[in-house]
């Protein structure tokens, strides 16, 4: 073997052993890339974790641990798009990838927005947020049907003129060169759309319940096509409502309005828990539920987790 052969047969080997891993993640094409949608298809209960610390250390952290999902919060911390750019990076757990041989993410990444500037600014902060790779979005303080329609189509790219859920229509920038990448699709386009609406879109328009008036108009709320679920707030419901504790009896008839509602029309329906409750609304018929806060999982948020899977039967 010459001197040129050798290295030539090193490289071929070497590029050989790096993609093949990756041809065989091209190849299964059942899996869905958004691991709660395909849970909720599966009548799964979805276990997340809320994070106002979305450094590369936590996200490291956060991308090994058993959750579901982590709802990143930038309402409450910053809105710094290079930051969040940075963490879902650090999400990135491609060992995991390799061993499952699919894209999908175990720990499925949303954000909430703080859409605090009406219409014009929820529209570039969802544009900003979805463009760097997020599987979703959560909407703060949604009250009415108005405001759920301008949520979903911030969301979703302006259809063709014959697509069959042209309805609401879309307000989305095309640009999303960063998302592609780290998706690691090439039909991001046709995918980057809201489920349940289009049934292989894999982003999901979420919508927080936080006021009288959300928790009034519920119904309507859940009827815009395009809602991919619902969360209810219960500090800032309790808040709103004028009460200093969410355990107010009047504060658990509105959360228990909503989720009826919800079951109703087979909405998954999501709020904040912890050891104490979480066993409670699994059985009462919450599908995705937060059980702590940043820092991976404390021990807390770790026991909740394990009576939440034991209470939902999927542990």
């Amino acid at each position: 073997m010459s001197r040129l052969q050798k290295p030539l047969t090193q490289f071929t080997l070497i590029l050989f052993a790096t993609l093949l891993p990756w041809s065989l993640v091209a190849q299964d094409e059942t899996v869905r890339l958004n691991k709660l949608i395909e849970m909720f298809q599966r009548n799964e209960t979805a276990f997340g974790l809320l994070s106002f610390d979305y450094s590369l250390s936590n996200a490291r952290s956060l991308s090994t641990s058993e959750l579901d999902f982590v709802l990143i919060d930038m309402e409450h911390a910053p809105f710094d798009v290079e930051r969040l750019r940075a963490f879902l990076l650090g999400m990135t757990n491609k060992r995991a990838i390799i061993e499952k041989a699919n894209l999908q993410p175990e720990v499925v990444p949303f954000v909430r927005i703080p859409a605090a500037g009406g219409a014009g600014e929820l529209v570039a902060q969802v544009k900003q947020v979805l463009d760097v790779g997020a599987f979703g979005i959560m909407f703060p303080a949604i009250d009415d049907r108005a405001q759920a329609e301008i949520a979903v189509r911030a969301a979703r790219y302006p259809q063709t003129n014959d697509a069959l859920d042209f309805d609401p229509p879309g307000l989305r920038g095309r640009n999303p060169s960063n998302a592609v990448w780290y998706w690691g699709v090439q039909d991001y386009h046709s995918r980057a759309d809201v489920w349940p609406l289009d049934a292989q879109g894999e982003l999901l328009a979420i919508m927080f319940i936080e006021s009288p008036e959300g928790v009034a108009n519920i119904e309507e709320i859940i009827s815009v096509p395009g809602v991919g679920g619902i969360f209810v707030g219960p500090s800032d419901l309790s808040t709103s409502m004028g009460y200093t504790s969410p355990s107010e009896p009047a504060v658990e008839e509105a959360i228990q309005r909503v989720l009826a509602a919800c079951l109703a029309h087979d909405v998954p329906c999501a709020i904040t828990t912890n050891s104490r409750t979480v066993e409670q609304r699994v059985r009462e018929g919450f599908r995705f539920v937060t059980v702590g806060l940043d820092s991976g999982l404390s021990a807390g948020a770790r026991s909740a987790l394990q009576l939440g899977r034991q209470a939902a039967g999927n542990d």
